[in-house]
């Protein structure tokens, strides 16, 4: 006779259930590898090879000029491009102005990968609904023990997180690279790379701000994020024209027939605060409209502009929680729509 030994409840081995939502994030990642990290890889990289061009091609038009005796400062002849000597004739304010110039064009230099990220970001969204329903995969990915709510917010988390982390990894790349190769010019120039570069602080300055810009474009960036994933869950083909055409109608619906003028307002206060909102949120710094800058004398001194005070100053105006309450309530219906829409 055989006697079955039960194993205790507290023995029983219990495999814990994960989540499925790092994996749907890993998915996207994997799946759009290209447009998230090396787009912005190679923009930067363009744009540092730009700056290299440029450089050796102002090089070459400075000696030049030295030569020729075309070079001047203040109405002052220069016969040599010694820079410690150019510098130590500068005053505080001049080598101040320096150094705004200098952190202006680190900013445009690693601009470059933002900007690609923002075109990313818009087609990403316009196809992550649209594009499973197209090539009928989406009857696999709803066969997995998925929901639809984890697989849109997955969407949702990569375009306003993921993206944007990958973009400022390239971008701080760019500005440490593109500070190197100032450097190198400036000490090729009898400089002092660390007294005209690195003492001001303008390339960690600038780091620490589009690192902590990143939470702010993702809470900007949701109406587009939101009308974009609306649109293709629900359009039946051509997302893109829909989502470029409605909003657009509406403009011209709204300035055509003067509907603004019912509440006080001008057409442009339209433009500006819906039509931009639902198509252009995801292009980086455009939360600088909402921008907090009373009590700042001359708003185009970055100094002034780009510090956290005036960045964060963004989670204080109702033209940031309103988009985000839409955006979020555009988000809503996408994940509906996706749960019985499943062909085009």
């Amino acid at each position: 006779m055989n006697a079955q030994v039960e194993t205790p409840v507290e023995a029983r081995a219990v495999t814990p259930r994960r989540h499925p939502f790092p994996t749907l994030l890993r998915r996207e990642y994997w799946e759009h590898r290209g447009g998230f990290l090396w787009a912005p890889v190679i923009a930067g990289g363009v744009s540092l090879l730009l700056t290299m061009i440029f450089a050796v091609v102002a090089s070459v038009m400075a000696r030049k000029a030295v030569a020729e005796g075309e070079l001047e400062i203040d109405g002052v002849t220069i016969n040599g491009l010694d820079l410690s000597l150019i510098t130590s004739q500068m005053s505080a304010h001049d080598l101040q102005q320096l150094g705004d110039a200098f952190d202006a064009s680190l900013l445009m230099a690693s601009s470059w990968p933002f900007i690609v990220m923002a075109f990313v970001v818009f087609f990403y969204c316009l196809g992550a609904l649209y594009d499973d329903r197209k090539d009928r995969s989406v009857l696999f990915w709803k066969s997995l023990p998925v929901s639809d709510r984890d697989t849109v917010l997955s969407k949702v988390v990569s375009a306003a997180l993921v993206a944007p982390l990958l973009a400022t990894a390239a971008a701080l790349a760019t500005m440490v690279l593109f500070a190197v190769i100032v450097s190198v010019l400036v000490v090729m120039h009898g400089g002092n790379a660390f007294q005209l570069v690195w003492a001001s602080g303008g390339p960690f300055r600038m780091a620490a701000f589009v690192v902590a810009a990143i939470p702010v474009y993702a809470v900007w960036a949701l109406p587009t994020i939101g009308w974009l994933l609306l649109c293709s869950a629900w359009a039946k083909g051509k997302p893109f024209l829909w989502a470029i055409v409605v909003p657009v109608l509406l403009g011209v619906f709204v300035w055509w027939f003067e509907v603004m003028g019912y509440f006080g307002l001008q057409a442009d206060w339209f433009w500006q605060n819906v039509v931009a909102r639902m198509l252009l949120s995801v292009v980086p710094a455009g939360w600088m409209d909402a921008v907090n800058l009373h009590g700042i004398d001359a708003p185009g001194d970055l100094r002034d502009v780009l510090n956290l005070r005036t960045l964060y100053s963004t989670f204080l105006s109702p033209k940031m929680w309103i988009g985000a309450v839409a955006g979020a309530l555009m988000i809503a219906i996408a994940v509906r729509l996706r749960r019985w829409r499943e062909e085009i």
